[in-house]
């Protein structure tokens, strides 16, 4: 029900790029693995999409692009739109990437246009060339362009000429001058990864905040700076997205800025990518950037259930040190000894299901979704003491008698532990969607197929759990993937 580009592989969405004009969303992305096109689909509230007609394809035989085409950038200028895109050539054997440029006036129909000295690819003395190439490839890709003081960037994931080989990622640029774009000092080089992919740069109540996406654990991470130039800087926490998302790409909706992304499933490169919904950029009073969740969810709900309308909770596991109290206005679920899971049926397969909890004495505890009745689902860790979250799937293994259980952690993430121990929360599961807010910033945001069950609810382990003021808004279903085939 999520938008994956599927076709002969379940993983063949690539890295995206979206643009709103009017009212429509334009989504770009990749074709994995064969990168011979750049798709094209569309959307009128950012998360369900239909496919148009593609963008540009490889070039012909001896042309730059001819071999692969590979991340995208689409901004909209005096004379409509331009692309500036990544290619491979045969020629190079697919191992040097260059970035060259299309041309479209509405979005639909795309121009292959070179001008301004393009393609570019790595040269010296900012980054590694054809003599000065450890790695055998050449790592020049993923642009961005950026306006800043009426002067054209080009940001793009390049690598140093200099330093330890594994720590040569840097974000390139390249300034356009006299009608050239001309290689510029790396934006950013923090010594630490391989590469930087998908950068992308915002300005934010006077600071640059820089985003890129870090292979090495497939995080996205973010440095500011008070100046385009920088020096570029991280808080003490620099993860701006939670382990599974990935090639993270910023637009404008009005006064809003959206972030989307992929999502790799199991955190696995090549088993299945989805993109979520997106989420909004916001900034704290400390200059720290989060995610709140995306305020369409307001239009789509469809029904508001109030908490002392909810089905009958049932606990699961019948354990005899477990006992729940139901009153008008709260529920208090403990288990003195062991677990219970306290589960009702949901009113609706896509809900968001917001409240408070309270945490009113020691032990563990946290919110159950997807459960089957008989302890199968998805169980979210709430630590109110530390401030730490994590999801993950458990429940018994059917294909594997020998190791008869599945206990999978999907993905953590933290927030500010409250003194009381009251926490409010909104929890999204739309389709095979996940996302958990806590005090209104997003902690947890994954896909994942396991569990399909219908009840949802709490745990208890040595603990007193209340719930207090909640509601479940139902949702309306997901459009299918392709659910048109216009040609626009």
């Amino acid at each position: 029900m999520l938008y994956t580009g599927s076709g002969f592989k379940d993983w063949e969405i690539g890295d995206i790029e979206v643009i709103k004009h009017g009212d429509t969303f334009h989504l770009f992305h990749l074709i994995i693995p064969n990168h011979d096109y750049i798709a094209h689909a569309v959307s009128n509230d950012g998360i369900n999409w239909r496919r148009v007609r593609h963008a540009i394809f490889v070039g012909h035989p001896g042309e730059w692009d001819d071999d692969m085409l590979w991340t995208m950038d689409v901004s909209q200028t005096e004379n409509g739109f331009e692309m500036h895109y990544t290619g491979l050539q045969l020629a190079d054997k697919g191992v040097v990437q260059k970035v060259g440029r299309a041309v479209s006036p509405d979005l639909y129909h795309w121009t292959k246009d070179n001008n301004f000295n393009l393609p570019i690819g790595s040269e010296g003395p900012h980054y590694e060339d054809l003599d000065n190439n450890p790695r055998t490839w050449l790592s020049f890709r993923d642009p961005f362009r950026f306006v800043h003081e009426g002067h054209q960037y080009l940001l793009i994931c390049a690598r140093s000429s200099h330093g330890p080989i594994s720590r040569r990622g840097v974000v390139g640029v390249a300034k356009l001058e006299d009608n050239e774009y001309k290689l510029q000092k790396p934006l950013l080089n923090p010594i630490a990864y391989d590469d930087i992919e998908c950068p992308c740069l915002i300005v934010l109540k006077g600071n640059y905040y820089l985003i890129g996406s870090i292979r090495e654990d497939i995080k996205v991470r973010y440095w500011y700076s008070e100046t385009f130039e920088g020096p570029y800087r991280s808080f003490h926490s620099d993860v701006l997205m939670p382990q599974g998302n990935y090639a993270a790409r910023i637009i404008r909706d009005g006064e809003r800025i959206l972030l989307y992304c992929f999502y790799f499933l199991d955190r696995q490169i090549n088993l299945k990518r989805v993109l979520p919904p997106p989420k909004e950029l916001d900034i704290d009073d400390r200059g720290r950037l989060f995610l709140k969740s995306y305020h369409a969810w307001e239009s789509m709900q469809i029904d508001h259930i109030s908490q002392d309308n909810f089905a009958d909770m049932v606990p699961i596991l019948r354990n005899s040190y477990a006992s729940m109290e139901i009153s008008a206005d709260k529920w208090t679920f403990q288990s003195i000894s062991g677990y219970e899971i306290f589960t009702f049926q949901k009113p609706a397969k896509n809900i968001k299901w917001e409240g408070t909890l309270h945490l009113e004495g020691m032990g563990k505890s946290g919110l159950v979704l997807n459960e089957d009745g008989q302890g199968n689902g998805y169980f979210i860790a709430i630590d109110f003491v530390n401030g730490y979250v994590q999801i993950r799937k458990w429940g018994y293994n059917e294909a594997d008698h020998h190791n008869n259980f599945i206990f999978t952690n999907l993905q953590s993430g933290l927030f500010n532990p409250p003194e009381n121990r009251k926490i409010n929360f909104s929890l999204i599961i739309y389709g095979h969607y996940i996302e958990l807010s806590i005090a209104n910033k997003v902690v947890l945001t994954l896909v994942d197929y396991k569990y399909t069950g219908d009840r949802i609810g709490i745990y208890s382990a040595s603990s007193v759990i209340s719930l207090i003021d909640s509601t479940i808004h139902t949702l309306k279903e997901p459009e299918t993937e392709y659910a048109s085939t216009d040609l626009a």
